[in-house]
């Protein structure tokens, strides 16, 4: 069994699962990368346990077959080869001839006989951009829990429905809601935060579609090139949009990037325990301020505002920051009250919208 590929090809193939497969794992095999010479090309296959990678490289094959070689050597040997071809030879003694350039090396490989199968569920029907379903979990995963404890909220939640595609992230002090317009089948389904963090890396860049199909506990997406199966969560999250504020009392516009620059030098002496700005809005005018034993700091920005004339609150400066990442241009601030939750929206982008909750002083 003989290929020959682009260096390039199978650099860029390799980076696609490099994250995926543990460099060490109680389960040794997972190590390892499940390489196979077909009539499609070279087949490089890798899991984690919770999410599982193909992807299809053009080569030129010769012969067919399937064997296993250490996963991280092989990728750090492709990566620092001289040449801008890789011909790989597989003999039958359980060896892997890599020539490429002047450089040629000899590995070791090993049947893949009890490697996990891989679980890709069957084609799916429903397709969406690949670029644009990474958007849209990418704008709410800051929003997704940290804590152990908290199950559900690690994850980010996929709302389909006639109308759109809903991504939902929340930790219980924050939601985060992206919207993409479009005719999918209704379902819901959660998956888990790290997962979500793969299928933005791969798909991010792509051209083209992604099919989505989903079976017995997985989501299967499928690519020009790449097929990835992920591992759903159990359940679905509480009445979120009990948490989004309908009445307002103020409303303020101003550039996003503007206060999210400020909020990042005044919160620099903020209180460490709770990273607390206040935020006083005062006509047109928002003053921002926080204060620590190391000193005050404080900003004045121009607002378009309406309702109250002057309100005051607080804020973790952080969640703001965070929320306020994903906008473009200006950002509309929906004020419920001093201790209710907050609304951010998007002006130029009417997709996507988040809910901070004040602090209590």
């Amino acid at each position: 069994m003989e290929v020959r590929i682009p260096k390039r090809t199978l650099a860029e193939g390799l980076s696609i699962l490099e994250r995926i497969i543990p460099s060490r794992s109680s389960n040794p095999i997972l190590t390892y990368l499940p390489v196979e010479l077909s009539e499609q090309g070279l087949i490089l296959r890798g899991t984690n346990g919770e999410v599982d990678i193909e992807v299809k490289l053009p080569a030129e094959v010769r012969g067919r077959g399937q064997v296993l070689i250490m996963a991280q050597t092989f990728t750090q040997i492709v990566r620092s080869a001289p040449g801008e071809l890789v011909e790989l030879i597989f003999g039958n003694g359980e060896r892997l001839e890599l020539h490429s350039g002047a450089f040629n090396t000899q590995l070791s490989t090993t049947s893949p006989d009890g490697y996990p199968e891989l679980s890709f569920g069957p084609p799916g029907v429903e397709k969406i951009a690949a670029a644009r379903l990474a958007q849209a979990i990418t704008r709410v995963r800051y929003a997704a829990s940290t804590e152990e404890y908290r199950a559900i909220f690690r994850g980010v939640q996929l709302e389909m429905s006639p109308t759109s595609l809903r991504a939902v992230a929340s930790d219980g002090y924050r939601l985060a809601c992206y919207d993409l317009p479009m005719q999918l089948q209704p379902r819901k389904l959660v998956i888990p935060a790290r997962s979500a963090d793969e299928i933005v890396r791969v798909f991010k860049d792509a051209q083209g579609e992604v099919a989505l199909a989903v079976a017995e506990g997985t989501l299967t997406l499928v690519g020009e090139a790449v097929r990835m199966s992920v591992k759903l969560m159990e359940g679905e999250f509480p009445d979120y949009g009990r948490v989004i504020p309908q009445s307002f009392v103020l409303e303020a516009t101003l550039q996003a990037e503007a206060l999210r620059e400020s909020l990042k030098r005044v919160a620099v002496l903020s209180d460490r325990n709770n990273h607390r700005v206040n935020l006083l809005f005062n006509n047109n005018r928002l003053d921002i301020d926080a204060e620590s034993d190391y000193g005050r700091g404080r900003e004045e920005l121009s607002i378009e505002a309406s309702g109250e004339p002057q309100l005051m609150v607080a804020y973790n400066a952080q969640f703001l920051i965070d929320a306020l990442a994903p906008i473009e241009g200006a950002v509309r601030i929906k004020l419920s009250g001093t201790t209710s939750p907050s609304l951010l929206q998007a002006v130029e982008d009417s997709g996507y919208l988040a809910v901070v909750v004040p602090l209590r002083v």
